[in-house]
């Protein structure tokens, strides 16, 4: 009973009323021709020598049509047989061909189609609140979802297409159909009860869900991405509380973890005047001992939390065993730090170029973030951007030996590898390792199982 009102809403819609016209017109054929048949049968019986009812005429003509033939009143000549044909025919293309197909047209698939829409709700409960509203799912909605699911916080995923949002549906997200650009979609959203409104869309998209959104709520927060620069304070007129640069801020991180060039410390994180740091253990006379043998907390009064080993996070321990590859996770505070770099900055300093591969984005956040803590790079890149200093830039396909030696692949201490294919990405990273086993490789990878 509750996808009646959903029928008769597909039904009452301009397509649905010419469909139903349709229907009507061959339905009143339909009973024209029996009518037809009717008055020929009375007119072939005659004909014949014999006389029949009005009410078995259509009994007669309804069983033909039918093709049930149940062979209690039969024609004796050709010509009755010739008729009896030509009733058969027109039945078996209305009733056994047309009727169900219009039925299935104009009842069945709108019924289907009313099931399907109750998948992909267009309104969320009036009391729903607190929620997260996301007008797309790509990887950072992906990762952001994640953390709403941990956090126990709802959220919702505002799609424009039917087929769309039922895929979504089927494989676990919370969605609603509704335009982008329609402040309905946002009233129907609980915009003005959300924590907050994300979209990662293009900056000319942002901007009018930013726009849309602030003439529904002025309290609700709204964080937007933005790929150019000129698009910040754009979108900060539009109404975006925070406009994040993911690839600048992807660069800066990446740039901030290149630590193969020496022992030093590098700051990546800080919780008050806590520290977390990174260090890289190559050539120096943590190699091959155990943390108990090293007693770091001794000498630098510093803390090893974990150690990165080829790209896989363990938590440390005191038999945790220091390789070449190894690089440690430290936790102190700045004079903590600094008495581990007193230590062992002496080992490994390497003034080599760090190999950038990628000159999108991204590839040049990393650059510019060198070129602030006075590092010099060489980026490879098949199509350079003419922002980039053409004397750091070599042009060519990374995967080719050649390129890689010319931008110093064999002699630099760090390789950062930012394109956006995490498939290419890959490739490079073991292409790189082969070539140079106890390199410092920084990848990019956009989901989480790369």
């Amino acid at each position: 009973m509750k996808s009646i009102p959903v029928v008769l809403n597909f039904l009452t819609t301009r397509q649905r009323r010419r469909n139903i016209f349709l229907l009507a017109k061959l339905l009143a054929i339909f009973v024209l021709l029996v009518l037809v048949f009717t008055v020929l049968f009375h007119y072939v019986m005659a004909w014949e020598g014999r006389q029949y009812s009005w009410t078995t005429g259509i009994y007669w003509v309804m069983v033909v049509m039918s093709t049930l033939g149940f062979g209690d009143i039969t024609f004796h000549s050709d010509l009755g047989r010739l008729f009896s044909v030509v009733v058969l025919m027109s039945g078996t293309v209305f009733i056994l061909v047309l009727l169900p197909f219009m039925f299935i047209q104009f009842f069945y698939v709108p019924w289907m189609e009313a099931q399907a829409a109750a998948r992909a709700p267009r309104s969320l409960p009036d009391k729903t609140a607190g929620h997260v509203i996301l007008t797309g799912l790509a990887a950072v909605e992906l990762a952001l979802i994640r953390l709403l699911e941990r956090s126990q916080r709802g959220y919702v995923v505002l799609v424009a297409e039917l087929a769309e949002a039922l895929r979504l549906h089927d494989e676990g997200y919370r969605v609603m159909l509704g335009a982008l650009d329609d402040p309905d979609t946002y009233i129907r959203a609980r915009v003005a009860q959300a924590a907050m409104v994300f979209s990662g869309r293009t900056d000319t998209a942002n901007t009018n869900v930013a726009f849309t959104v602030r003439e529904i709520s002025d309290s609700v927060a709204i964080a937007a991405t933005a790929s150019s620069p000129a698009s910040v304070d754009i979108l900060q007129l539009a109404g975006c509380n925070r406009v994040l640069r993911f690839e600048e801020m992807l660069g800066h991180a990446l740039a901030r973890r290149i630590i193969g060039r020496d022992a030093k410390t590098h700051v990546i994180g800080r919780f008050g005047e806590l520290l977390i740091a990174e260090a890289a253990a190559l050539h120096t006379p943590l190699v091959g001992r155990r943390l108990r043998d090293i007693r770091l907390r001794d000498h630098a009064n510093v803390n090893v939390i974990g150690v990165w080993e080829r790209g896989r996070f363990q938590l440390a321990g005191p038999d945790t065993i220091i390789q070449a590859t190894s690089v440690l996770v430290l936790a102190g505070t700045r004079e903590q730090l600094d008495a581990y770099d007193e230590l062992f900055c002496i080992y490994e300093r390497s003034d080599k170029p760090v190999v950038i591969i990628g000159g999108g984005r991204v590839g040049r956040a990393v650059a510019a973030a060198l070129v602030k803590e006075g590092t010099d790079y060489r980026i490879i890149d098949r199509r350079p951007d003419d922002s980039l200093d053409h004397d750091k830039v070599v042009a060519g396909d990374a995967a080719e030996l050649e390129v890689l030696q010319t931008a110093g692949i064999m002699d630099t201490a760090s390789v950062v590898i930012t394109t956006h294919d995490d498939d290419m990405n890959v490739y490079l990273t073991i292409y790189c390792r082969r070539l140079r086993p106890n390199i410092h490789i920084i990848g990019r990878a956009n989901l989480d199982r790369n």
